[in-house]
This record gives structure tokens, sequence and C-alpha cells, in this order.
């Protein structure tokens, strides 16, 4: 009971981080974008995990985790992939509309549901599909604008949705095939994500804003703003890895549509971005289906927690013929004694 407390404690406290430093990091980046005119994404995005690397790795000297030697070509594969997503991600913005782009994330659902269906017999209930269904419509109700399509722009997005979805549930699938921690796989793909983006970056950022990040010029108030987004990243990627580990990518993608609701509120309330009463209706539809969510997750995991000790028992029961169980309860089965036997101890006491 006190291991299943701490694990939902546990759980609550790296759903709260990741919310937390999401809403930080987005709301500093804005910031550097917008204001400072700082719009190099990919190349942002390389030092966050190059500055996150160096900071586990000095961690690491500390002991403050153990390192855990994984195959080396699944790291190295999990940490391309990751790089590639992000690449792709960022492509897929500069490519399309910012409707379209926002399809392309409410996309990332439906296509984890899917390929965990597909290749890991994971059974999601009809109650799970009509929350995130609901879910789904109010981000897509407070977010999407309009919808430009093109070729291009389509397929990128394609490609970004499916190899994040496979990226997501990798690191869910490591954490649990190697028992390794966050911490541990972060550190160990950190370096390959930052490497692929440190040498795609520049190239992606200069096809997408047709500048050149090495001739901006760095005033001290654009170096201290992207200091704070490194730092910042820190804990946003530790989170990302922390909460898929604990609970699942489906989980993730719902945990990460409700930062975006929050990120449209805080614009509105700290930058005074534009707002609507559509934004506001699809925000309250989306926290409904959030709610939802979390509702029938956590009566599902309640409904396991209390079917596992039955399941043991029975598993028992069928390895042991003296034991049965009955109502969740373990009880021995007298053997009826033969006759025979009976005959013969009455013969021996008599002799």
């Amino acid at each position: 009971m006190s291991e299943n407390k701490g694990f939902q404690l546990g759980t609550i406290g790296a759903l709260s981080l990741s919310v937390v430093s999401s809403v930080s990091i987005v709301i500093c980046n804005k910031a550097l974008m917008s204001s400072l005119h700082f719009i190099f994404a990919t190349t942002l995005t390389s030092w966050h995990l190059l500055v996150t690397y160096c900071s586990l790795h000095v961690a690491l000297s500390m002991k403050f985790f153990e390192h855990k030697p994984i195959d080396s070509k699944t790291v190295i594969g999990f940490g391309i992939l990751n790089g590639i997503s992000i690449g792709l991600l960022n492509l897929s913005l500069g490519f399309n509309s910012v409707g379209f782009y926002q399809m392309t994330k409410l996309a990332i659902i439906p296509c984890t549901v899917l390929l965990e269906t597909l290749f890991f017999n994971k059974t999601f209930s009809r109650s799970i599909k009509l929350s995130l269904s609901i879910l789904l419509l109010g981000v897509g109700i407070a977010t999407i604008t309009d919808l430009q399509l093109n070729i291009l722009g389509s397929f990128l997005s394609f490609l970004a949705v499916v190899t994040t979805c496979v990226a997501q549930i990798m690191t869910n699938t490591i954490q649990k095939k190697y028992k390794i921690s966050s911490t541990q796989l972060l550190y160990q793909s950190c370096l390959y994500q930052a490497m692929i983006l440190l040498i795609s970056g520049p190239f992606l950022d200069r096809l997408l804003t047709n500048q050149n990040v090495f001739s901006f010029a760095y005033t001290p108030r654009v170096v201290v703003f992207i200091v704070l987004s490194c730092l910042i990243s820190i804990s946003v990627n530790f989170s990302t890895f922390l909460v898929i580990g604990k609970t699942s990518p489906v989980t993730y993608q719902v945990l990460g549509h409700l930062k975006t609701c929050l990120v449209l509120a805080f614009g509105y309330v700290l930058l005074r971005d534009p707002f609507s009463w559509r934004n506001i209706f699809g925000i309250m539809v989306a926290l409904v289906g959030m709610i939802l969510y979390s509702y029938y997750c956590t009566l599902e995991s309640q409904k396991k927690a209390e079917e596992a000790p039955a399941q043991s028992q029975l598993k028992e029961a069928e390895s042991d013929p003296l034991l049965h169980v009955e109502n969740g309860t373990r009880k021995s089965i007298d053997l009826p004694v033969s006759k025979s036997t009976v005959s013969e101890s009455d013969r021996d006491l008599r002799a």
C-alpha cells in the first residue's frame, strides 16, 4: 500500500514538474523569439540538449545517479530518432500554417494509440477513447485557426507524427525493458540527440528563416534569455522522460495538450496575446476531456491493482495442488484418506 502511494506521489510530482517547466520555457522562448527576434528554434533545441547532457554528466560524477550500460545500438538509434523527430516537427511548423501544425500535434495521440494497439497488443477502453476524443476536440477548437495544405508540408507532418510516436513509445519500452530510470536513459541518449541537431540545426534554421544563426547580433539581453532557456530545458527534458517512464506515451501527449491550454491562458494574461470566446470554449472542453481521461485511468489502475493479488494467488494455487483460492483467500485442501491407509494404521495401533 505504501509503495502504491509513493508511486502515485512520484507520478504527480513528475506531471507537475513537466507542466511548470514546459510552460516556463514556452514563455521564455516566446519572449526570446518574438521580442528579441532570435528565431533559430532547432539550433536552440540542440543547445538545450547539450546543456542537459553536461549537467547530467556533472550529476553522474557527483554520484547523484549510477551509470547503467544499455545496448549501444539501442541507445544510438533511440537518440538519433529523437533528434530527427524534433527536426521534423520544426520543419512541419516551418512549411505549414500554424493551424495545420496544431492538427499535426493532435494526430500524435490517435497515432500512438494505433501503434500500441497493433504492435504491443495494448487495449484502450471505450471510456478512455471517448475522453481522448473530447480532449482533442477541445484543443482543436482552441488552437486551430486556418488550415492551408501543401504536399511537402503534409509529408513532413506525417513523418513528424510517426517518428514522434515511435520515439515516445521507445522511451517507455526501453525504461521498462532494461529497468533503468529516466535520468539514466536521458544521460545516455541526450548526446546523440544533441549531435544530430547541432549538425542539422543551422541548415534547417537557414532553410526556414533565410537567416544565419552565426551572424546574429547576440546582445547581453539575448544571451541572458538563451542561458535561462537552456537552464529551464534541463527540467523539461528530465521531466519528459520521467513522465513517459512512470505513465505512458498517451498520458504524456494528454499532458502536452494541457500545457497548450495553459500556454494560451498565460499568453493572454502575461503577454496580452489576442484571445476569443472560441479559445475559452475550446480550453474548457479540453479540460473536461482531460479530467475524464484522468478519472477513467485512475479507475482502471485501481481495478488492475485489485485484480493483481487474486491473479497471483490463482497462479500459486495452480502450481500447488494443495491450495485453492476462495473469495480472494487461500485455503488448504484436505485430501481424502483412503480406507486402506486407515486400516493399516489401526493394525499398527493394535499391535
